[in-house]
């Protein structure tokens, strides 16, 4: 049963798209001008003040056209997700629309609109075309940390906690969990504040906000990122009944964030969300060994196998690295 659950996650294309990222990933510097890897959920600039944070999301044709009001709404939410995940606060963002109808555009801007004002991050420009024959959106945003959390800091050792908000619904036909479309301005605002928060408070060694990927597909990025793995305990992630694992494993929430932290944290990570009725708990801890294990019931079943596949190729200098040994001692 878990073989198969976790077969059908491995193979979801959410996962195969983040995987086929490492040709994108090799093509550019590892490390940024600011001393910052390049690859994590933001661009990360430092300044007098702290660090810009900088980021740009781009999304699938298909669902633009499913659902262009979510689509635009999304275009928002997805990115202020990104910043909180950098331990940031999002100040501004722009968009690139190419569009051939009017009436889809107006939905899109319409749903951008609709984010901008609830999370009062404010549409400060952008480009916008309607002589395409699809439509096509990407938003960029502009924020600041004082405090940048990553997805390269992981430690052996470190609890992993997820926090995903389960006041929601899917929003058919994707595995997109709407918590955010209904929920009041205040609440939405104050839950991404916890991030920053807590990077000022230093209790996250590293977070990474879960994306198409899914749960699992997020973390295998993330324990790429440290050169690290897990192992995961199934039955410790929080989970609406309602909802089935593979569901779940794979879905896209509005508010989703997994986050690595010292043992000695997790109650105090943990209490801050459920503080503001946000399902949070330890799933598992970072290990030394280069694979995701799940284990339910006495069984074990690897996700991931970092030595037998590249995710995102964070891993390539070390295992370049280790060939090259090999080929020495022959």
């Amino acid at each position: 049963m878990l073989q198969q659950l976790i077969e059908t996650v491995r193979h979801y294309p959410g996962v195969a798209s983040k995987v086929a990222l490492a040709p994108v990933i090799s093509s550019f510097e590892k490390r940024n001008q600011s001393g910052f890897s390049n690859g994590d959920d933001t661009a990360v600039l430092k300044n007098a003040n702290g660090y810009d944070l900088f980021a740009i999301e781009g999304f699938l044709p298909d669902f633009v056209a499913q659902d262009p009001w979510f689509a635009g709404w999304c275009g928002v939410m997805v990115n202020l997700s990104d910043i909180a995940a950098m331990g940031g606060r999002a100040k501004a963002v722009v968009n690139a629309l190419w569009s051939a109808q009017d009436d889809v555009s107006a939905q899109i801007f319409a749903g951008m609109k609709a984010a901008s004002s609830t999370y009062g991050v404010p549409v400060v420009g952008g480009h916008t075309s309607h002589n395409s024959k699809t439509t096509q959106l990407a938003v960029s945003i502009l924020g600041h940390a004082n405090e940048v959390l990553t997805s390269f800091d992981a430690n052996t050792g470190d609890a992993i906690v997820v926090a995903m908000d389960q006041r929601g619904a899917f929003r058919l036909p994707y595995l997109n969990w709407n918590a955010t479309t209904n929920a009041p301005a205040e609440r939405l605002r104050g839950d991404l504040e916890l991030l920053p928060l807590l990077a000022e408070k230093g209790w996250l060694t590293g977070c990474k906000d879960i994306s198409q990927a899914g749960l699992l597909g997020t973390l295998a990025m993330f324990m790429d990122c440290s050169q690290k793995g897990a192992d995961v305990f199934l039955q410790q992630i929080p989970k609406p009944d309602q909802v089935s694992w593979s569901d779940w494993l794979c879905a896209f929430p509005s508010f989703g964030f997994v986050m690595t932290c010292p043992v000695d944290k997790v109650d105090d990570v943990v209490a801050l969300f459920q503080s503001r009725d946000i399902h949070a708990a330890a799933m598992g801890h970072v290990t030394e060994r280069p694979s995701i294990e799940v284990i339910d019931e006495g069984q074990n079943v690897t996700f991931w196998d970092f030595e037998q596949a590249a995710f995102l190729g964070f891993r390539q200098d070390k295992q370049d690295s280790r060939e090259k040994e090999r080929m020495l001692c022959l």
